[in-house]
């Protein structure tokens, strides 16, 4: 039995502490149900344990770690476990008016706004409260520490709500504002952090050079590092890091790299550079604008510099650091993040919620890529670009398992695509000598990468709708994938294995 299960079991077992719990306390074993289903954002467990009269709920984590959720849609971690929430809860009650004093305020302060509380608490509906916190923190084995100790503990656990402990709506996928308005470190720092010791090593010891700069990830992030920690004496280290990001091809950390080393303007620098411009269609729009001459080197990387990098991390692109923690493996740092840029987004950020969309998808959240990208569908006021929109929806759905919905996306995708039927002639002398009707351009995107891509969507849905029982949608799915596979002119092999694949699936088994 977990530590958090017995301090719980004790508390059930007593009556008496049950009630006084409820009372004084406002913590009621009997109100353990949420005024809506809610879910951590990582997917870890979590179960409700109690209530407060206001429709908070109070939950357990996998790790035992409490996390208080309110009526109103914000949630905070309040202990570590069990033991220190009871602690914390019996002995601030009221707690919820703390979260954001100042510990540093003298301690008649902190005492001043404890005691109005607890006073109001004795004259409203606690008159024993003393009394019944010492009976609590006895029969349940629980320490009795000072108030200023509990503040601490209490906002020292607040603040370690995000990343892993975010919570959100169970339907509609929206983050709970958090309980506090703690100062919390910028999302830049956490990331940066690794790339900053790097670059550290590597300036101290030559010999680690290669293992870091040889390492994708490492190298990125110290890229990064440099970016905002300039020094002279980094050109050499700078030319490994840049000569390894070449073997990625024309990255983002790759013009970086040669941003920053052009900088320090050396003509066998603008050598290099120009010869790797001049050696890939790919490298030669990478370095856009980039000079003939030497002499003009390090004016050309103070352009780029200016417009597109700069010397404060405040000022990045929040989708670097989410995608740069991404993959440094900081997954819940960079959900979370992702997930309240998310909510934020309005009617005008189109373009932000499709990269929104690419990111989750990237990180395996289908549940949030798919809300990013729906949001991102209706923005569309274009056909074909809320078409292309809607096929990528109707991916995600059915990689999600919502395989009717996923059929339903992709049919009004092909709806939009196609757009709407060529009107008939209206000249008279066609329909005199009965011309054949206008041809329908909208079809040209069939001929296209879009249109292989559709039908094997078709091919897709309908493997996945044989195994959940859809057959209706199977069988649709799968006529409508064979017409468009017949009117392809080139279509590749893989389309026609998949169309194989799902025909063989989605044929009808002996009786």
């Amino acid at each position: 039995m977990t530590r958090p299960d017995h301090v719980l079991a004790v508390l059930r077992r007593n009556p008496d502490l049950v009630r006084l719990a409820a009372g004084s306390f406002d913590f009621d074993l009997d109100r353990a149900e949420h005024v809506e289903e809610v879910r951590l954002a990582s997917g870890a467990p979590l179960r409700a344990v109690a209530g407060d009269d206001t429709g908070g709920t109070y939950f357990i984590c996998a790790d035992g770690a409490v996390l208080y959720a309110s009526s109103e849609g914000e949630a905070g971690l309040i202990g570590a476990g069990m033991d220190e929430a009871l602690e914390i809860l019996f002995g601030l009650p009221g707690w919820h008016d703390y979260t954001e004093l100042d510990l540093a305020a003298d301690e008649e302060v902190l005492e001043a706004v404890f005691n109005r509380t607890e006073d109001e608490i004795r004259d409203s509906y606690g008159p024993e409260l003393d009394a019944d916190r010492s009976m609590l923190l006895s029969g349940l084995g629980l320490r009795e520490l000072s108030r200023r100790e509990l503040l601490r503990r209490l906002q020292e656990s607040l603040l370690r709500t995000e990343p892993e402990f975010l919570l959100v709506n169970a339907d509609e996928g929206c983050a709970y504002a958090l309980l506090d308005r703690l100062r919390r470190p910028p999302l830049w720092q956490a990331v940066l952090a690794p790339g900053r010791a790097d670059l550290a090593r590597m300036r101290a010891d030559r010999d680690c050079w290669d293992a870091i700069a040889g390492d994708p990830v490492r190298r990125a992030t110290v890229l990064r590092a440099a970016q905002y920690d300039r020094q002279p004496a980094d050109l050499q280290l700078l030319r490994i890091l840049l000569r390894q990001e070449v073997r990625r091809g024309p990255t983002e950390e790759l013009r970086l790299a040669a941003v920053l080393v052009a900088l320090h303007g050396e003509t066998q620098d603008h050598a290099l550079l120009r010869s790797l411009r001049e050696s890939d269609a790919d490298f030669h729009f990478l370095f856009g604008g980039f000079p003939d001459s030497a002499r003009a080197l390090t004016q050309w990387a103070a352009d780029w510099d200016e417009s597109n990098y700069g010397q404060d991390p405040h000022d990045e692109y929040d989708l670097t650091w989410t995608a740069l923690a991404r993959r440094q493996g900081q997954t819940e740092l960079a959900r979370a993040a992702l997930i309240r840029i998310l909510d934020d987004t309005g009617p005008r950020d189109g373009a932000l919620l499709g990269s929104l969309a690419n990111e989750l998808k990237a990180l395996g959240d289908l549940g949030q890529a798919i809300r990013a990208r729906s949001l991102h569908a209706s923005l569309q006021d274009d056909a074909d670009k809320r078409g292309s929109a809607l096929v990528n929806l109707a991916s995600l759905q059915r990689r999600h398992g919502e395989v009717e919905a996923a059929w339903q996306s992709l049919q009004r995708a092909v709806t939009l695509l196609d757009g709407p039927p060529p009107p008939p002639p209206t000249n008279q002398l066609a329909l005199d000598l009965d011309l054949p009707k206008p041809s329908c351009q909208t079809l040209a995107w069939r001929e296209l990468g879009l249109g292989m891509r559709v039908a094997e969507e078709h091919f897709l849905i309908t493997q996945a709708a044989v195994p959940l029982g859809l057959h209706e949608v199977a069988q649709a799915a799968l006529r409508s994938g064979i017409t468009m596979l017949d009117g392809l002119a080139h279509p590749t092999e893989n389309l026609r294995q998949a169309a194989e694949a799902a025909q063989t699936l989605a044929a009808p088994r002996p009786a």
